[in-house]
């Protein structure tokens, strides 16, 4: 699905109740974390999905405004009144064109990253379906974000261990990033998955590229299978369920190494086929 195609005859107001940067400030990427409180109470929403942002334009190209998706990164939230509070992560976007050579700025993130306490935006969505929890607590978990692939991942954990609770099967997390600055949510600076660490079904591995200034992929290879015989047993067990959120690439990254960890291109083809069939396979990808 194209971002032309998503709706955004609806759109909502909301007023951004605080910006924070969550990555270091030696971290060459900035990463921010906002709060938007949306105007009407109307707006409901889930974890695991996304909404929309419609930066004002003009814009190249003639366009009127620019749209795109960001995931939530909170359970939902209502202020006293009633109006509904979600939680973004914003990376400032910067890339450098092929054929000039110039450095353009990415429209919406720095959009976002420009926006301080008080300010007003536009908002569509929300869009996509919800991670789903599986009824059963016995059910295994195997969460892959990439990148701010991990935002969802965050209100997901959370919503199992706070809301669901008395959660009994094994929830594994892998979060990739290029450096340790890098992983947001996860970081020195701010780790919003330690208060999981105590429980006995938790578990978190970091996938980091092995030379980031070489613009190496991350590390796949060495999180999972480093753990090869304790996922692969998860994967037979008709109890496991696997998430997966980040960009695109990440499939085709992530199909390597399940290959080369189940033996071969076409068993993990097939593999992969049946837990999709069975619905035990979700990705959230753009």
């Amino acid at each position: 699905m194209k971002l032309d195609d998503y709706s955004k005859e609806k759109k909502f107001e909301a007023t951004v109740l605080a910006s924070e940067r969550i990555t270091p400030e030696d971290a060459d990427v900035e990463i921010r974390e906002l709060m938007l409180e949306v105007d009407r109470a109307d707006f409901e929403f889930a974890a695991g999905q996304s909404i929309g942002v419609v930066t004002p334009g003009p814009h190249d190209l003639s366009h009127d405004f620019h749209f795109r998706l960001y995931s939530v990164a909170d359970t939902p939230s209502r202020s006293e009144a009633g109006k509904p509070r979600i939680t973004i992560a914003v990376r400032r976007v910067t890339y450098i064109d092929d054929y000039s050579g110039e450095r353009y700025d990415g429209t919406s993130s720095n959009y976002l990253c420009d926006l301080r306490q008080g300010d007003r935006l536009i908002i569509t969505g929300p869009y996509g379906y919800a991670f789903e929890v599986p009824d059963d607590k016995d059910a295994n978990l195997i969460l892959i974000g990439a990148g701010t692939g991990i935002a969802p991942f965050r209100a997901f954990v959370k919503h199992i261990y706070r809301d669901v609770k008395d959660w009994r099967g094994k929830v594994r997390l892998f979060y990739g990033a290029n450096t340790g600055l890098e992983l947001f949510y996860m970081n020195e600076h701010r780790d919003d998955f330690e208060q999981y660490y105590d429980e006995d079904t938790f578990e978190a591995f970091s996938a980091l590229s092995p030379r980031p200034n070489w613009a190496d992929p991350i590390a796949w290879d060495y999180a999972l299978e480093g753990r090869s015989e304790e996922i692969l047993e998860m994967l037979d067990d008709p109890k496991t369920y696997i998430y997966i959120a980040g960009l695109e690439d990440v499939r085709d990254e992530l199909d390597e190494v399940f290959s080369r960890m189940t033996g071969s291109s076409d068993r993990w083809q097939q593999r992969r086929a049946e837990l999709v069939a069975g619905g035990r396979w979700t990705e959230l990808l753009y």
